[in-house]
């Protein structure tokens, strides 16, 4: 009897989109990081999650949730929508809820993408993004920053009329440097793409950004499509919850092919608790707040200038690519995970999220002595 060999892959194949894919993921965890080096670590400043933790209200909301774990998450996320929709002063029917921003990214490139559409975005913005439009079929069109660390908003828009761009992604607060743009530069920025582009405005860390005054939610909401997350100020990361705002047509567009069931019981219970704790949220404002002027302290004794940021953590130029992966290199086999941006020119730079005031003296002495071995 012939010997069957066991197939490495489906006898009918993958589909060619996915088949021509490179084998890559936006972020590789710190988890991941843990096996490859075999170091545990100890400051966890790399994936911008809240070293302040979670509001308490929060934590006891969830765990009353969880008692009923047997049970699906309500599918509409009715309860939560109600209460986004109040806040921002828009129609119920303009929120969708999805298992945080990048669930939210990936359900945009699927709705509005046909294979080869055109898609603008900065050239080392948030790669996730990149990831999805890739997964769906779209070309992506790079413009890099500006030479001040900010986003070119004249050059994505002359890119999307170039391109006749179906989307455009901007983060403001940006990640990775944390520059920022008020109302009227966004206002300016929208009248000038194309009518056909859609503006993903992602505003993860906008909480962040004191005094800045943003857009009201209902503007250009069938041009823009807002999304906001609960896993950096309020400290839900892994529970993986966040929401779009936009027009009515697009969350119907979006129902269309949805995972449904995706956001679970616990996560809505724990987020709907979070928006209350106004307290909490104050407190974790505040103490980013303190420990950004804390970094940055530090990087000018070490004679770095950090990019002022609006956000939750620090992009600190070090001179060099080389200098930027050794620095994180040397900080790991200490325990310490911070990012390094994976594009010239920002790999020059060090991403290091504000933890606490404890954690930030942990990492300016174990940085210092990085940067003094560095050195020579």
């Amino acid at each position: 009897m012939a010997e069957q060999r066991e197939r490495t892959a489906p006898a009918g194949g993958y589909a060619r989109l996915v088949a021509e894919l490179p084998a890559t993921v936006p972020f590789i965890a710190p988890e991941a990081l843990e096996r490859m080096s075999g170091v545990p670590i100890r400051l966890r400043l790399g994936a911008n999650e809240s070293p302040f933790g979670s509001s308490p209200k929060a934590v006891a909301a969830m765990r009353e949730a969880a008692s009923g774990t047997a049970w699906y998450g309500d599918p509409e996320s009715r309860d939560l929508r109600l209460v986004l929709a109040n806040r921002h002063g828009v129609p119920f029917e303009a929120i969708s809820v999805g298992s945080g921003i990048d669930e939210l990214l990936g359900l945009i490139a699927r709705v509005f993408l046909n294979p080869g559409d055109a898609v603008v975005t900065s050239l080392g913005g948030y790669p996730t993004f990149n990831y999805h439009v890739a997964g769906y079929g779209g070309t992506l069109h790079f413009v890099p920053y500006t030479d001040a660390w900010q986003n070119d908003l004249d050059g994505l828009a002359e890119a999307a009329h170039r391109t006749s761009a179906k989307l455009v992604y901007l983060a403001n607060p940006d990640n990775p440097t944390g520059t920022v743009f008020g109302a009227a530069q966004l206002a300016a920025f929208i009248d000038a793409l194309p009518e056909q582009t859609t503006l993903v405005l992602d505003e993860a860390y906008v909480e962040f950004a004191a005094g800045l005054q943003t857009l009201p939610m209902s503007h250009c909401m069938n041009r823009v499509i807002r999304l906001r997350t609960f896993s950096k100020a309020y400290g839900l990361a892994g529970a993986r919850i966040g929401y779009a705002v936009t027009h009515p047509d697009t969350v119907a567009a979006f129902d269309k092919v949805r995972n449904h069931f995706g956001v679970n019981r616990v996560a809505q219970a724990g987020a709907l608790a979070a928006l209350e704790d106004t307290v909490f949220l104050a407190d974790v404002r505040r103490q980013v707040a303190a420990g950004q002027a804390q970094l940055t302290e530090v990087a000018h004794r070490l004679g770095y200038r950090p990019v002022p940021s609006a956000a939750s953590f620090l992009f600190i130029p070090v001179g060099s690519a080389d200098r930027a992966a050794r620095t994180a290199e040397a900080l790991l086999q200490r325990g310490v995970f911070i990012r390094v941006p994976g594009v010239a020119p920002l790999d020059e730079g060090l991403r290091v999220t504000i933890g606490t005031r404890e954690q930030l003296s942990q990492f300016a002495e174990i940085w210092a002595q990085v940067d003094r071995e560095l050195r020579g």
